[in-house]
């Protein structure tokens, strides 16, 4: 594990090494929730924590700057749990090893927690410096962003105090983010039967793996492969074709991640095994020939494996596949108002097959409320004709850009003068928070930003770290100019 607290800025550098060093997952906050009362109590801060479990910090405004309105610092504390299957780590014991990279931080095999870390680490800065200037400041650490975002549903109106949310959650130094998309989840169940397993079969696991993943709002415009497809695709053609049959399934492991990984346990009759075989290797050639630019590691094998007991039955094994062949997956529908932007997308997150069911989870994104529940209802009409049993859930909205945002001005005038350029204003195809804390405190101004982070929600995820300094100086330089209050 590389030391990182000795690069600049160190304060945030050295608040990132400790939070590395703590697990916390998403639902499992509890520790990392700790620290951070701790951490605001060492300070001698006001410190609370709600029923949600959410942490605030109170920090007052330096000399001479209380007339200014108040800042809310705003980040969540869990990350997304994610590692390649060769790597041992438990993300509820472990911690993260951080490797330092060129200019890039990221960690040993699994992901960095950089998403959302880093914010957490600034906000930190914030409140122990004894230098920088600003108002009144309360930092808001919510729980559970990634899976639920239950910290920021959960929020009370009124528990805080301040005008201005600076949200530090997004990943592009030089962009500020005006809005973002909302986001549901589609729960899907195929009742099925177990059955024993034919004689005269030979056993396979197949497996999809080396593909990229990553965060299934910000790189689903990017045409990265899908392990659950690609594994719902060669079923088709083994289970039609070659009289296979379906013993075990499992792909994908969160909602908010592209799947990188799906795996397979099929029946193969001892007559067709050769051309089972042979089969594998040509659909490995045709997916390193549709996607070798964006999935350079992609590998799909087959291999021999001890044979099963049970099998799933034909009628519904071949019900649920043709369903999640039929799933749209990816990009959708691109934005009118926001060009470059993705609108509407769908994440065929996690498929799987229990004990006496097939299982299928979605993430629906859309900076249009009502063509996320179209695609809802088109992702519920695939099923159902299947015989499955879909619960469309968690619906959150979108976060409505306001192009005539007082902060936004302000951030705008002072990134111009600092660096001589202006930053590119943007709405992002991922759920921050700010939609729904808004609601909860519709008066707020609000905007997000960051530094730079590339591929957040898988093993590979990396910091860049002078942009991490540049972050910095944008926060100091935005508490200095914030508005007085009216």
């Amino acid at each position: 594990m590389a030391k990182i607290n000795h690069l600049e800025p160190k304060d945030i550098w050295s608040n990132f090494e400790k939070i590395c060093a703590i697990p916390h997952p998403s639902k499992k906050e509890k520790k990392i929730a700790e620290f951070m009362v701790a951490f605001g109590k060492g300070l001698k801060l006001e410190t609370i924590v709600d029923k949600a479990g959410n942490v605030i910090i109170r920090k007052p405004a330096t000399k001479g700057m209380e007339k200014r309105m108040g800042v809310i610092l705003q980040a969540h504390l869990d990350m997304v749990p994610q590692k390649n299957s060769d790597k041992k780590h438990d993300f509820e014991k472990d911690p993260i090893e951080t490797v330092i990279d060129g200019e890039w931080i990221r960690a040993n095999g699994t992901t960095l927690g950089a998403d959302n870390g880093i914010g957490v680490a600034a906000a930190m800065a914030v409140l122990q410096s004894k230098d920088m200037v600003h108002g009144p400041v309360e930092a808001l650490f919510t729980i559970d962003e990634e899976t639920g975002m239950t910290g920021a549903f959960e929020l009370k109106p009124g528990l805080l105090k301040g005008d201005i949310l600076l949200n530090l959650d997004s990943e592009d130094e030089g962009e500020l983010y005006i809005g973002c998309a909302g986001g549901m989840d589609a729960n899907i169940k195929l009742a099925c039967k177990s059955e024993t397993a034919p004689s005269g079969h030979k056993s396979y696991k197949l497996a999809v793996t080396g593909l990229n993943g990553g965060h299934s709002g910000l790189d689903i415009n990017l045409g990265r492969g899908n392990a659950n497809k690609l594994l719902v695709r060669f079923l088709k053609h083994a289970i039609v074709k070659l009289g296979a049959r379906l013993a075990a399934l499992q792909g994908g492991s969160l909602r908010n991640a592209i799947p990188r990984e799906a795996f397979a346990t099929v029946l193969v009759p001892d007559k067709n095994a050769a051309a089972f075989e042979k089969s594998v290797k040509a659909f490995e050639k045709i997916y390193k020939n549709e996607l070798g630019k964006t999935e350079a590691a992609l590998s799909f094998k087959a291999k021999a494996d001890k044979k099963s007991a049970k099998v799933y039955d034909k009628k519904s094994t071949l019900s649920f596949i043709n369903a999640l062949y039929a799933c749209p997956n990816g990009a959708m529908r691109m934005s009118d108002v926001m060009p470059g932007i993705v609108e509407t997308s769908n994440n065929l997150a996690i498929i799987s097959a229990e004990k006496n069911h097939f299982e299928a989870k979605c993430l629906m994104r859309s900076s249009v409320d009502s063509a996320k529940e179209d695609l809802g209802e088109m992702i519920s009409s695939i099923f159902e004709l299947a015989g499955a049993k879909v619960e469309l859930t968690g619906s959150y909205p979108g976060w409505k850009p306001n192009a005539d945002s007082p902060i936004l001005k302000t951030m705008s005038e002072v990134y111009k003068k600092k660096w001589k350029k202006t930053p590119e204003i943007k709405v992002i195809h991922a759920g921050l928070e700010c939609g729904i804390l808004g609601a909860a405190y519709p008066k707020w101004d609000m905007i997000s930003f960051g530094p730079t982070i590339r591929f957040p929600h898988s093993p590979v995820e990396k910091v860049n770290i002078p942009s991490v300094k540049k972050f910095k100086e944008f926060l100091i330089e935005t508490l200095k100019n914030i508005p007085l209050k009216k």
